[in-house]
C-alpha cells in the first residue's frame, strides 16, 4: 500500500479510504457530477460573476460543481489565475462558502499541474494569506482548506524556496493559531493531516521539527481534535506517505531528523498513541524494498527505532496493569491502536509486551464480548435497548473488527515467537476468554432469544469472528506442543485445553474449518494415547445437576428448560462427538460417575441430531473393551442397557431417531454377555413398544414408526445369541400372530429370505422349524377368522407349538 500511497492525487482523500472513515468524504461536493457542457458553463458563469463584481447564488452554484468534478477535471493556469483574482479581492461581498470553494479549486490546480508557474504560485500564497488574515472569514473549513493547499504548494519541486519558505510558514503559523477551528469538526481531520503531510514532503528543512510538534502535539490541545482508531490509522498511513518520499527520494537527512525528535525522544508534548501509529508507519513503510547503500543503512536505523518505541509503549502499557486488569478509557483507544497497527505494519520483532498487549487488544476491544454481556445483563428489563443496539452495530462496522483476521494474524506470530512462560501466560488467558465467552453467551442467549433477535445475532456475528480467532491460535499452540521433542504432560495438558475451549464455543462454529479440522485431529491423536487426559477431559463436563438446574442469578429472570440452552447444548454435543474417540482410555466408574447420566439426559433432546449423538455413544461404550476392568465394565453394560431402552422407547417415536435406537439395540445384543438379562429385557420391551401401534400403522409403510420396530426384531433373529433365541421368536410369533393378512404374509415371506441365505447351522434347523408352525398358526388364525368372523386368541396355541 506504500506505493499506492504515493500515487494518491489527493492525499486527505487517500487517508479517508485507508482509515475505514465513516464520515462523509467532503462535505463541498455534491452527490452527482456534472457534464462536460455544465462545467464549461461553470467557468463561464465565475469569469462573468469577477468581471460584474457580482457574486450571487449563480456564481456559488459554479463553484459547487467545478469541486463535485475535482478527481475529472483539469485546472489550467489561466483558470488558476482568475480564481486568485477573486481570492484577492478585499472590497467585495463574497458568500462566505465561496472562499473554501475557490481554494479547493486552487488545490486541484496545484495537485494536477506538471510544472505551475512561480508567479502564479506566488500570488496564490499571498492570496491565501490575505484571506485568511481576515478574521472575518475564518471558518473552520476554510482553515482546513488553507493548510492543505499551502502544504500542497510546499511540496511541488520546481518551486523555489523562498516560496515553499513561505508556504511553510503560513501553514504552521495557522495551526498554531487556529487549531480549535480544525477540532472542531471530525471530517477536516484528514485534510488537515494531509496538508501536514505535503509540508513534510517539502524538500526544505526549515519549519521540519515544528511541523512535527503540530502533528503530534495537537491532539493533546484542549480544543484540539480528539485522538481515536480513525486518526491513528491517518498518522499511520500519513507517516507511511511521507517516509515512502523520503525513502524515493533519498532524503537520508529527514530519515535521520525524524527518528531522533519522535522515535528515540520521548517528549511530553507529543501525543502516545500518534507517536505509535507514526512508528507502525515506518515500519509499513521500511517493508517496501527502498534500499541502496547507505539509504539502506539509514533505513534499518530508522526500523530498528521504530520497533524499540513500539515495545516503549508496549511495555508502558503492560505496566499499567492491561493484562491482569480491566483496561480503562484512557488505555481502551490505545489498545485499539496497538491492535490494528501491528497489524498493518508488517513483520515487527517479537517482545513480551508486545504478545501481552496483542492478547488484551483482542480479547477487550477487538472482541469486546464481556463488556456487552455484563452492559446488557445489568440493564436488561431496566432500561432501553436501542442505545446497545446502536453500539454493537457500530463495532461490527468499524475498522478494528473488520481486520480481526488481520489482527489475529499478527498476535499468533508473535506467540510463535514468544518464551515459555510468555506462552503459557497467553494460551491462559485465550482459554479463559473461552470459557468466559460460554457462561456469558449462554446467559445473554436465553434472555434476548425470541425478545430482541436483531441484537442477539448481531452480538453473535463478533462471538463467531472470535470463535476463528480462537482456532487459529489453537492451531498454533499444537504446532508449538504437540511435538515428539515436547514432554508428554506438556503436550497432554495442552489437548485437554483446547478441547475444553473447543466445547465452549461450539455453538459458534457454523462452517468447516480445516484449521479446525486439523486442530482436532492432533489434539484427539494426543488424547487417545494416555487414559490421563481422556478423563481429565470427560471430567470437565458440566454436571447432570448444572445442566437442568442452573444456580446461576440470571434464571431467576426466566422459565428455565435445559432442551432450550442452545449454546449448552452445542457443548455437550462436542462432549458427545469427541468422547467415543477415546472411549477405550475411559473407566467404567467414570463413565458411570461424569457421561451416563449427561448422555441419558441427552437422549431424550427434541434435536434429533443431539439425540443421534447420544446414542452413538452409548453404542461406542458397549462395544469397548478395556482389560483391566472387563467384569465391572460388562456389569455397567448390562446396567446401562436397562435405563437406555426404556429411556429411548419412551420417546419413540417423537425425540428418538430410529436408526440410533437400531445401533444402540444391534450393539448390546453383539456385545453383552450370552444369555444376559439386558438382552431378554430389550426384546421384551422393543415387542411391547410394538404392540403399541396399531394393526394398521403395522401394515403401512415401511417408515412408519411401528413398522421400523417389527424390521428391528426381525433383523434380531439373526443377531441374538442362542439362548435368546428362543424367547424372541416366541415374541415375534405373538406379534406377527395379530397382523392383518397382507402384512403377516410379507413378514414370513421376509423371514424366509433371512432363513434361507442364512449359513448359521445351529440356529437354522430351530428357525426352519419355528417358521413351520408360525405359518401354520398364520393360515389356521386366518380360516377361524373367515369363519367366525371374531378374532381367535391363539397365544395359548403358539405357546403349546412353539
Amino acid at each position: 500500500m506504500a506505493r499506492k500511497a504515493n500515487n494518491s492525487l489527493f492525499l486527505e482523500e487517500w487517508l479517508r479510504t485507508v482509515s475505514g472513515s465513516t464520515v462523509s468524504g467532503d462535505l463541498l461536493k455534491q452527490n452527482s457530477a456534472p457534464s462536460a457542457r455544465s462545467i464549461i458553463q461553470a467557468w463561464s458563469e465565475i469569469r462573468e460573476s469577477l468581471q460584474n463584481q457580482n457574486f450571487d447564488t449563480r456564481y456559488l452554484q459554479a463553484l459547487r460543481a467545478l469541486v463535485s468534478s475535482e478527481s475529472t477535471i483539469h485546472v489550467a493556469d489561466p483558470q488558476a489565475k482568475l480564481l486568485i483574482s477573486i481570492l484577492a479581492l478585499r472590497d467585495a461581498s463574497l458568500p462566505s462558502d465561496s472562499y473554501t470553494l475557490v481554494l479547493r479549486l486552487l488545490y486541484v490546480w496545484i495537485r494536477k499541474a506538471f510544472r505551475p508557474s512561480q508567479a502564479l504560485v506566488g500570488s496564490a500564497v499571498q492570496a491565501v494569506r490575505g484571506v485568511v488574515d481576515d478574521r472575518r472569514n475564518l471558518q473552520p473549513t476554510l482553515v482546513a482548506q488553507s493548510v492543505l493547499v499551502s502544504g500542497a504548494f510546499a511540496c511541488v519541486p520546481s518551486l523555489s524556496g523562498d516560496l515553499k519558505l513561505l508556504c511553510l510558514e503560513l501553514l504552521c503559523r495557522l495551526l498554531e493559531e487556529e487549531y480549535s477551528l480544525v477540532g472542531s469538526q471530525e471530517e477536516l481531520v484528514p485534510v488537515v493531516l494531509a496538508g501536514i503531510g505535503y509540508a513534510l514532503s517539502s524538500s526544505l528543512d526549515v519549519h521540519y521539527v515544528r511541523l512535527l510538534d503540530l502533528l503530534f502535539g495537537i491532539w493533546l490541545k484542549d480544543e484540539g481534535p480528539r485522538g481515536s482508531v480513525t486518526h491513528g490509522l491517518m498518522v499511520l498511513h500519513l507517516i507511511e506517505w511521507v517516509m515512502s518520499g523520503y525513502m524515493r527520494s533519498n532524503y537520508i537527512n529527514k530519515m535521520s531528523l525524524f527518528a531522533n525528535e519522535v522515535l528515540e525522544t520521548s517528549k511530553e508534548k507529543y501525543t502516545v498513541f500518534a507517536v505509535f501509529m507514526a512508528a507502525a508507519g515506518v515500519l509499513r513503510a521500511s517493508t517496501a524494498g527502498f534500499s541502496n547503500g547507505a539509504q539502506s543503512f539509514e533505513i534499518s536505523k530508522l526500523r530498528n527505532s521504530a520497533e524499540k518505541r513500539i515495545e516503549f509503549v508496549a511495555q508502558l502499557l503492560v505496566s499499567n496493569g492491561i493484562v491482569t486488569l480491566p483496561t480503562t478509557q484512557r488505555e481502551g483507544p490505545l489498545l485499539k491502536c496497538f491492535a490494528i497497527a501491528l497489524a498493518r505494519c508488517g513483520s515487527v520483532s517479537s517482545s513480551a509486551p508486545l504478545l501481552l498487549c496483542l492478547t488484551s487488544a483482542l480479547l477487550t476491544q477487538v472482541f469486546p464480548l464481556g463488556q456487552i454481556y455484563e452492559s446488557f445483563c445489568k440493564a436488561f428489563g431496566k432500561e432501553p435497548i436501542g442505545p446497545r443496539l446502536i453500539w454493537v452495530r457500530e463495532h461490527l462496522s468499524n475498522v478494528l473488527f473488520k481486520e480481526s483476521g488481520a489482527i489475529t494474524g499478527a498476535f499468533c506470530n508473535q506467540y510463535i515467537s514468544a518464551s515459555e512462560e510468555n506462552k503459557y501466560i497467553v494460551e491462559n488467558m485465550i482459554w479463559d476468554f473461552c470459557q468466559n465467552l460460554y457462561l456469558q453467551h449462554r446467559q445473554i442467549a436465553l434472555l434476548l432469544r425470541g425478545i430482541e433477535d436483531t441484537l442477539l445475532g448481531d452480538i453473535e456475528k463478533i462471538a463467531e469472528s472470535s470463535f476463528l480467532m480462537v482456532v487459529v491460535f489453537a492451531l498454533a499452540v499444537t504446532k508449538q506442543w504437540l511435538k515428539p521433542i515436547v514432554s508428554k504432560e506438556r503436550k497432554m495438558e495442552t489437548s485437554v485445553k483446547i478441547l475444553v475451549s473447543f466445547s465452549c464455543v461450539e455453538y459458534f462454529r457454523h462452517i468447516r474449518l480445516p484449521e479446525y479440522m486439523e486442530t482436532i485431529r492432533e489434539v484427539i491423536s494426543c488424547v487417545q494415547e494416555n487414559d490421563t487426559p481422556c478423563v481429565s477431559f470427560v471430567e470437565s463436563i458440566p454436571s447432570y445437576n448444572s445442566l437442568t438446574n442452573p444456580r446461576d442469578l440470571f434464571t431467576q429472570r426466566i422459565k428455565y428448560e435445559w432442551s432450550r440452552d442452545d449454546v449448552q447444548t452445542s457443548r455437550i454435543l462436542f462432549y458427545l462427538r469427541v468422547i467415543p474417540t477415546c472411549i477405550g482410555r475411559l473407566s467404567a466408574s467414570a463413565f458411570r460417575g461424569v457421561v451416563a447420566s449427561t448422555m441419558f439426559l441427552y437422549i431424550g433432546h427434541p434435536n434429533r441430531k443431539v439425540a443421534r449423538a447420544s446414542h452413538t455413544l452409548l453404542v461406542a461404550f458397549l462395544s469397548s473393551a478395556k482389560d483391566s476392568e472387563e467384569d465391572e465394565r460388562n456389569q455397567l453394560k448390562e446396567h446401562l442397557v436397562f435405563y437406555y431402552m426404556q429411556r429411548s422407547l419412551e420417546v419413540y417415536p417423537e425425540i428418538t431417531p430410529f436408526e440410533g435406537l437400531a445401533s444402540g439395540v444391534a450393539t448390546l445384543v453383539r456385545h453383552l454377555p450370552a444369555g444376559s438379562p439386558a438382552i431378554f429385557y430389550s426384546v421384551h420391551s422393543l415387542v411391547e413398544k410394538a404392540s403399541t401401534f396399531s394393526t394398521n400403522s403395522l401394515q403401512g409403510r415401511k417408515s412408519d414408526p411401528g413398522n421400523q420396530i417389527l424390521e428391528l426384531l426381525l433383523r434380531l433373529v439373526s443377531l441374538v445369541d442362542i439362548q435368546v433365541l428362543p424367547y424372541l421368536m416366541k415374541s415375534l410369533a405373538q406379534l406377527i400372530i395379530k397382523l392383518p393378512k397382507e402384512r403377516q404374509n410379507m413378514v414370513l415371506g421376509e423371514l424366509y429370505g433371512q432363513v434361507a441365505e442364512s449359513d448359521d447351522v445351529i440356529r437354522k434347523p430351530s428357525l426352519v422349524s419355528w417358521l413351520q408352525s408360525l405359518n401354520y398358526l398364520c393360515s389356521n388364525n386366518r380360516t377361524e377368522v373367515s369363519a367366525s368372523g371374531s378374532t381367535i386368541d391363539t397365544s395359548n396355541q403358539l405357546a403349546a407349538r412353539l
